[in-house]
């Protein structure tokens, strides 16, 4: 999630299009809460383990 909203605020950058701009930020706000939920130990998406 992280990666593509990346990629998504590079393509809104280099075009100008800014609703990807935005959809990019979101993306990579949400990707860096769950892999900091995660790594602190929080069940995501109601997963406890990966198995």
């Amino acid at each position: 999630m992280i990666v593509l909203g990346v990629i998504l605020l590079v393509i809104g950058f280099v075009t100008g299009i800014s609703i990807l701009w935005t959809i990019g930020i979101v993306l990579v706000v949400i990707g860096a809460v769950l892999w900091i939920a995660g790594a602190l130990g929080h069940a995501v998406g109601g997963r406890t383990h990966y198995w």
